[in-house]
């Protein structure tokens, strides 16, 4: 069956308890997702402590697992509810799932639990928490064999339940004492779920039922109510009657019908069973009425060996009105019943019906079993396995003849349970398989068991040899003896004896292994050791005694390490005793091993000798040191002592190096630093002091005293030289003064500078000019004078040491402002106040950008100089004409207005060179008229304003365009019936890409219009697509960039007749001594009527024209048999007003003269008409390939002429 997994949703602040599968409790804290298995689908048994039940609910498909308090028993009440039935004891029966629905606990639920439900560990124990109620969602899944779990509730079971749910509820809310109807005393026992691996005691438990009959199982279910106390102080309960619906379905449940059994096999059975049937007082809802429901049962299916003892098991649970049983026994009398149940009420179990399994073959037996060997012979034995019903006549005992290969033969068949086997192999091994057969065929084999025979008595093995020795153990191995076949199983025993024991040699080890370990030995002793193998047949002997002898023990480590006297300085002695225990051997040396600082990350040996007292010198003063030691001895090494902390005494630290400057000496302050003293003398250095002697002055004054390296000593005179001394100090006192060092103080940066005066001497240039501030004992060397247009934005403009400075290259009418800045050899002085000042207005910038009007623009110019003029000039003409600016005369300028320097603008002045100069007014485009076609003209503009006028442009060259040219002449070159070439002007047919004259090419079409043919820069173009003897219309323009000509006057050419199309090749049939030739017929071209000229050709003469008329054949007389005739024919076309227009010649048809050489032949020849149009082959294989190839290459180098000529041209 299906296994389903099934979630277990564990709320936040409770714990759910399970058991494992080795028998261990995990307690598992929410918020969780708990996966239970259960192997047919429905909802598994979920374990409550006492006083707790489960209830499923289900709702739109998905069941719920609610844990609720129990309701309590009146005396002589008894509750429908049933316990969860034990495990079936039969391995050949399936274990089912109960139907999930309201579980009432047994007592005996939780035998299972080691001291019974009270004696659990508290961590086993979920914490069941009264305002929220345990809910185990399930997906409605569905088992196997088609049935399903559960089916949905039907509308009237579901008024029932709620009924009794509403009753429940207010009947809590009565007797809780304002408690809810499901809340819980403080005092209840918590939930402990437990899936019972053990079967609960069967005694009192029938069916789920604690030892009552059918009458109690069919009691209603009564609702209690659970007050909310303590189980110590008592329980009060309420009984209630259910309604009458919840009657009559109790009645309807108990009158189901016993099941029918159908197909009854070795291993199974079918079943089937009818719904419970209406009672007599519930009446049959009559058709079209539409009365309650019809509730939905389910069934459940129990089975039992023996129907007296009602030990009956559930095999199935479901919907379903039929089930199959697997995984009985055959030939076994079995006892089934079913049960109906609906909502919380089930029925009465039905009349059991019995039925006896039918027998089959017997069950796969066991493998035989080796009771007795020899070298050469073989005693199997094998246990009779269950009959099924059938007496067992044989057993079928096979073998592999000792082979080795799958291919297995018989060698027993009998009743006997026992075999001898005789003549075999010594050491052999042999591979065996059994059956057993009764009346109704043949077991399975049962599984190979190989077996071997005996082997003799092995040969002594040679004398052990050592591995490894240790101190209280030696691992010994020994090789297996010599001509012993693989398949001989030996065993060896190694026998150890110790020196002076008197024991003797004793068994240490037996097995197969050929090496063995033998520990809690002594250290440093002598070991004996002898080795025997043996197999089946016996022991051999002894082999050579091999000694062997422990190694001995690391001795202890040595005691008491201690100082001997003070530690000075720079050393201290150390001493230390011998071990207590040497490990069997006497201690070589010690050695003593000392390590600076209190880590002990590096340790350095400084002792090694047999003394017990060694002196460690060489140390720093007031460091601390860590000491230990160990001995060596023939048994290693031993462990190191703890480690002795020892401390030297610090002394005062040595004389310092003199204090130097940091940087350059400021002039009223000097900054020194030092270093800390190369020995600080064990101790770190707590305090510097410095003095400082003043120019002829002998005693020094203390200037600093602190623990920092660097000081700053200030309130000096500048350019004095000054004296500075130092010296250390730690705990033991202060240090040697160290050398003098001398510092001279340096010059004062200047003072700042007043503000600077400035005159403009013209627009574009400005003198700056300051004064010389106080230079504080260093003279100025130079000046730093900063110009910029904004005040935040100043830049170094001189450098130097005068006094004034010239600024060029500035904007006419723009605020500037400037700053002086004072440096010497001590440093930069503080910049002046800043300096506003306006340089005069000037004449405007040079006029830039400037670029030539496109046509577009010039038009839309000359539109807003038409509304202009007609404003000024004439107001009252109603319309004014536009004014046209032709390229070729005119050309349009347009620029950008440049800086009017704080003047505005007044005109600009455009000069052509040798013209006159034009002056305009303030505007920034203009057009130039009445200028030379096709002349270039240097353009320069310059801007005026009230000063006078800025300087010229860039010389800007423009020029004007050539007038537009005139049409050329066009004519016809050539003409067809379909097509026209025509041709214009002088020039290449091919363009050129400098070619700026180009031609528009029109026709006219029936409605009168000229259409575009081409427009493009050719000279030539091809008029296709016409019809025959028609006159068309043609004109032409050229244009360029000058503009559009005018068109052409109107030229007609008409296109000639079209010529009769190529006929097929012309038929020809011998007659006798003449031929018959004809041809296809043509239809009159445009009323023009067709007639036909037919040539032939003799031999290797030339075509003559033997016909000529309007018949399509024509019958030639007087052939000669020996020569061969060539026909063919073309279509003539003849006009009413012109001459006649003849069409190409069809292909040529060959006659070729009768064979008489053939036997028979000659009456047949004339008559076929294939056989005198057959070709006559006259060229090789070779001749025909290279003519096809000469045909391909023609045909390419045509086509890509025609490319070039009509697409490219």
């Amino acid at each position: 069956m299906r296994a389903t997994v099934i979630l277990v949703q564990v709320n936040p602040g409770e714990s759910f308890t399970i058991q494992r599968d080795d028998g261990q409790f995990q307690c598992i804290t929410g918020p969780a997702q708990v996966p239970m298995m259960s192997p047919n689908g429905s909802v598994p048994q979920i374990y409550v402590p006492p006083g707790y039940v489960q209830q499923i609910i289900e709702e739109n498909g998905v069941r719920r697992v609610l844990v609720l308090p129990q309701t309590e028993f009146h005396p002589g009440g008894h509750s429908p509810l049933h316990h969860p039935p034990p495990p079936p004891p039969h391995a050949h029966l399936q274990a089912f799932i109960p139907h999930p629905h309201i579980m009432h606990p047994h007592p005996h639920m939780y035998s299972g639990m080691a001291g019974g439900t009270g004696d659990m560990n508290p961590q086993y124990i979920s914490q069941y928490h009264p305002a929220h109620t345990t809910i185990y969602p399930e997906q409605d899944t569905h088992p196997p064999h088609g049935r399903a779990a559960f089916s949905h509730r039907d509308e009237r079971a579901s008024k029932t339940y709620e009924r009794l749910q509403k009753k429940l509820k207010e009947r809590h809310g009565v007797g809780g004492g304002g408690g809810g109807g499901l809340a819980l005393s403080k005092d209840s026992p918590p939930p402990s779920p437990q899936k019972s691996r053990g079967t609960p005691p069967s005694g009192d438990l029938q069916n789920g039922l604690g030892g009552k009959g059918a009458e109690e199982q069919a009691q209603p279910c009564t609702a209690v109510t659970a007050l909310g106390k303590s189980p110590g102080r008592g329980k009060e309960t309420e009984s209630g009657e259910l309604d009458e619906e919840a009657k009559a379905l109790q009645e309807r449940l108990n009158s189901i019908c016993k099941p029918v059994v159908t197909d009854i096999q070795a291993k199974g059975v079918s079943l089937s069973w009818l719904p419970p049937s209406r009672t007599e007082g519930e009446d049959e809802p009559k058709e079209g009425d539409e009365g309650p429901a019809e509730p939905s049962f389910t069934y459940e299916v129990s089975v039992s060996y023996s129907g007296k003892d009602e030990k009956y098991k559930s095999a199935y649970s479901g919907v379903e009105l039929s089930a199959t049983l697997q995984d009985l026994r055959p030939a076994t009398d079995y006892h089934v019943r079913v049960q109906a149940m609906c909502n919380c009420l089930q029925g009465v179990p039905s009349e059991p019906v019995s039925f006896t399994t039918l027998s089959c073959e017997p069950d796969r037996p066991s493998p035989p079993r080796k009771t007795g060997v020899t070298k050469s012979s073989l005693v199997l034995q094998w246990k009779a396995p269950c009959d099924n019903g059938s007496k067992i006549q044989n057993y079928i005992l096979q073998w592999d003849e000792g082979k080795g290969t799958s291919a297995f033969e018989q060698c027993y068949y009998g009743p006997q349970k026992q075999y001898r086997l005789t003549k075999l192999s010594t050491a052999s091994r042999y591979s065996f398989r059994l059956a057993a057969k009764n009346d109704l065929g043949v077991s399975e084999f049962s599984e190979v068991v190989h077996i071997m025979t005996s082997c003799s008595v092995p040969a002594p093995p040679l004398s052990p040899e050592l591995i490894q020795s240790g101190v209280t153990w030696l691992c010994v191995r020994w090789y297996r003896p010599a001509g012993s076949p693989k398949e001989d199983e030996i065993s060896y025993v190694l026998e150890m004896e110790e020196e002076g024991s008197g024991y003797g040699f004793q068994a240490s080890y037996d097995g197969e292994d050929l090496s063995h370990t033998v520990r809690n030995l002594h250290r440093s002793t002598t070991y004996r050791f002898r080795v025997v193998a043996y197999n089946a047949e016996g022991k051999s002997n002894p082999s050579g005694v091999s000694e062997f002898t422990t190694a001995p023990d690391r001795p202890g480590c040595p005691c008491r390490l201690t100082v001997k006297g003070k530690p000075h300085p720079t050393s201290f002695r150390l001493t230390w005793d011998p071990p207590k225990d040497n490990g069997g051997s006497e201690v070589t040396q010690y050695v003593a091993e000392l390590s600076e600082g209190s880590s002990g990350c590096s340790w350095n040996q400084v002792y090694t000798g047999s003394a017990v007292e060694c002196v460690c010198d060489g140390l720093s003063p007031g460091c601390s040191y860590q000491a230990r030691v160990h001995c060596i001895s023939a048994g290693g090494e031993s462990p190191l002592t703890e480690a002795l902390q020892v401390q030297t005494p610090p002394v005062p630290p040595g004389p310092c190096h003199p204090p130097r400057v940091v940087g350059k000496p400021k002039a009223r302050e000097v900054q020194l630093r030092w270093a800390p003293p190369l020995v600080d003398g064990g101790s770190a250095v707590s305090s510097y002091s410095v003095e400082m002697f003043a120019p002829q002055m002998d005693e020094g004054r203390e200037v600093y005293q602190g623990s920092e390296v660097d000081c700053t000593v200030g309130s000096l005179l500048p350019g004095r030289t000054y004296s500075f001394r130092l010296r250390a100090a730690n705990k033991a006192g202060y240090g040697p003064f160290s050398e003098r060092s001398e510092v001279t103080t340096g010059p004062g940066a200047p003072e700042a500078c007043r503000p600077p005066h400035v005159i403009c001497k013209s627009p574009t240039c400005a003198v700056i000019s300051w004064e010389t501030p106080p230079c504080n004992g260093a003279a100025v060397s130079e000046y730093r004078l900063e110009w910029g247009a904004a005040e935040g934005s100043m830049q170094l403009c001189y450098t130097g040491a005068a006094l004034s400075h010239e600024m060029r290259g500035l904007l006419p009418a723009t605020n500037y402002f400037c700053r002086v800045q004072a440096v010497n050899v001590a440093g930069v002085g503080p910049f002046s106040d800043g300096l506003l000042c306006q340089t005069p207005c000037s004449v405007p910038a040079p006029v830039g950008n400037i670029h030539a009007l496109c046509e577009s623009e010039m038009r839309a110019e000359g539109s807003r100089a038409t509304e202009t003029g007609e404003d000024e000039e004439d107001e009252e003409d109603e319309e004014a004409r536009p004014v046209l600016y032709s390229p070729s005369t005119c050309l349009g300028l347009c620029w950008d207005a440049p800086c009017d320097h704080g003047s505005e603008i007044t005109s600009y002045l455009i000069d052509l060179g040798e013209r006159q100069p034009i002056l305009t007014g303030p505007v920034t485009k203009y057009i130039i008229q009445n200028l030379q076609p096709d002349t270039t003209y240097r353009i320069r503009i310059q801007a005026l304003n009230s000063l006078g006028a800025g300087p010229c442009s860039h010389t800007f060259k423009l020029k004007t365009k050539p007038l537009p040219p005139l049409p050329p002449r066009l004519e016809c070159t050539a003409s067809s019936h379909q097509t026209l070439r025509l041709k214009w002007g002088e020039g290449p047919a091919k363009a050129q890409p400098t070619d700026s004259l180009q031609y528009h090419l029109q026709m006219e079409d029936k409605s009168g219009r000229f259409i575009s043919l081409y427009k493009g820069p050719c000279h030539t173009h091809k008029v296709q697509r016409l019809n025959e003897s028609t006159s068309y219309a043609f004109r032409i323009q050229a244009f360029n960039e000058a503009g559009e000509g005018p068109f052409s006057t109107v030229y007609t050419f008409t296109t000639p007749r079209s010529p009769p199309a190529p006929l097929k090749a012309p038929r020809v049939e011998r007659v006798d001594e003449s031929c018959e030739v004809s041809w296809e017929t043509l239809p009159p071209m445009k009323g023009d009527p067709v007639i036909y000229c037919l040539q032939s050709m003799q031999g290797n003469s030339e075509f003559k024209q033997i016909y000529k008329g309007s018949a399509t054949f024509y019958q030639l007389p007087n052939l000669s048999s020996s020569t061969e005739y060539r026909f063919r024919v073309c279509a003539i076309r003849q006009c009413q007003d012109a001459p006649e227009i003849i069409g190409p010649y069809s292909s040529t048809v060959i006659l070729l003269p009768p064979r008489v050489d053939s036997p028979g032949g000659s009456g047949t020849t004339g008559s076929k008409a294939a056989e005198a149009q057959k070709p006559k082959r006259s060229m090789t294989d070779e001749q025909f390939s290279f003519l096809i190839i000469a045909l391909l290459a023609v045909t390419s180098i045509l086509i890509a002429v025609a490319i070039q000529y009509f697409v490219i041209e």
